[in-house]
């Protein structure tokens, strides 16, 4: 995008890929739990897609608003610094990812407090809630799940894309090959996928995400492998509350809600197979 100083100091421009840890830096601030390498996943997705907004130099703001394909984008990573907060900036920031978005529809998670104001300002459409559950990792890994290094690349990112609005073989390619991250698959006939999911370290504790299956049985098979990788630690699952199998997948392993954002959308609301998506990826890239 180009860049012009507006009269009173403020410039939003492209972030530098070492910037996009800096975002996700000020989205731990924000509570947001973000992966240790998150960063490089994120940039992998879309690099012209992360924005930041300075005031005479200093960076006081970021969005993201990664473009998927031709149709879909997904914003977030959006921050304004507190005492930057109510003076229009953040507006301003927001302008300059939409106009990278296009005509695309556009995914966001937002936190609840702020749903009106996405609704009235940017038109927003209110999807669902997601609700984080937080328990604790440890048990036996099942025999059952495959390491996702076994799994063809191109049926994993195949069978992704049935449960995302759209195809993400870039950021998926990143996503499961962060340091320390751990996948499992579970097989079916022919070697067709059923479910995946995937475990990575965070900034406290480990997220499970994304967590797709075809039927709740097979979900508990790979949710019990993934959990089973930190015994004792703090394990953070994002479910789709529409997903009753989903929410009641964390109770069982008594988890509890310590957090949700709303999932909204501007243009379009996306058919998804919810009954299959038991862990959201990132509220940052969707």
């Amino acid at each position: 995008m180009r860049n012009s100083v507006s009269s009173d100091g403020f410039l939003v421009r492209t972030m530098r890929q070492e910037e996009v840890r800096v975002a996700v830096d000020w989205a731990e601030q924000e509570g947001w739990n973000p992966g240790i390498h998150d960063a490089e996943a994120f940039y992998a997705a879309d690099p012209e897609g992360f924005f930041v907004a300075e005031l005479d130099g200093e960076p006081v703001g970021s969005v993201s608003v990664v473009n998927y394909d031709e149709a879909f984008a997904f914003a977030g990573l959006y921050v304004v610094k507190p005492e930057y907060r109510d003076r229009g900036y953040g507006s301003r920031l927001c302008a300059a990812g939409w106009s990278h978005a296009g005509g695309r529809s556009i995914g966001a998670d937002g936190v609840v407090a702020m749903q009106e104001k996405y609704r009235t300002r940017s038109g927003f459409m209110l999807a669902y809630r997601n609700i984080r559950f937080e328990g604790t990792g440890g048990g036996s890994e099942p025999e059952g799940p495959v390491d996702l290094e076994e799994v063809p690349f191109d049926r994993l990112a195949a069978y992704d894309a049935r449960h995302f609005p759209a195809p993400r073989p870039r950021f998926l390619a990143a996503w499961i090959r962060q340091e320390g991250t751990v996948g499992r698959a579970v097989l079916a006939d022919y070697g067709n996928i059923a479910g995946y999911g995937v475990i990575r370290k965070c900034r406290n504790g480990y997220k499970i995400g994304p967590l797709f299956a075809d039927t709740p049985e097979i979900v508990e098979e790979i949710f019990l492998a993934l959990s089973a990788q930190v015994p004792g630690e703090p394990v953070y699952l994002d479910t789709p509350e529409p997903n009753a199998a989903a929410v009641a997948l964390a109770r069982r392993h008594g988890m509890a809600p310590v957090f949700e954002t709303a999932r909204i959308y501007m243009k379009a609301i996306p058919y998804l197979p919810l009954g299959e998506i038991f862990g959201v990826t990132s509220f940052e890239l969707g």
